[in-house]
């Protein structure tokens, strides 16, 4: 069975959330554009700095402020490297938090999907409405995946 292109590109944000460095909540992302992955991402500390699995994390107002967060680390990426993200779209394991949501539709993100609600902020769902952002909800099914990887000869 060939998996579809939601589950394959939201499979690559599970994966890469397996590399976040911080203990709260482990997040990866991928950047898609016409179904070619531009940029991926994961929470996790500034580069050189300590990691929350090292040192703990650092709360701030219920935040852990240590972290940058996956969707921000792969805008990040797309910028350090000048690859555009307009018109994009990202798959996040988790609803995006509402800084990530301002600025994803900054970056020109036109469609959000992700795997798994928390804590979506009223704000961040209002502004994706008034935006025109189009934000779905994708089932993510790890057991179907596991099964057709291991049906692969």
């Amino acid at each position: 069975m060939r998996i579809d292109w939601h589950q394959y590109f939201l499979a690559q944000s599970h994966l890469l959330s397996l590399r976040s460095t911080c203990e709260r909540l482990k997040v990866g992302t991928t950047i898609v554009k016409d179904n070619r992955v531009i940029a991926g991402g994961y929470n996790g500390s500034v580069s050189g700095e300590a990691h929350c699995i090292d040192v703990g994390c650092l709360v701030e107002g219920g935040h852990c402020i240590r972290t940058i967060h996956a969707e921000i680390n792969a805008l990040l990426q797309c910028s350090k490297f000048g690859v555009s993200t307009e018109g994009a779209s990202i798959y996040v394991t988790h609803f995006p938090c509402v800084h990530c949501t301002k600025s994803l539709i900054q970056a020109g993100i036109r469609y959000i999907y992700y795997a798994e609600d928390y804590k979506n902020h009223p704000y961040a769902l209002e502004l994706l409405d008034k935006t025109g952002v189009h934000y779905e909800r994708i089932d993510f099914d790890r057991a179907s995946i596991i099964d057709s990887f291991e049906k692969q000869p």
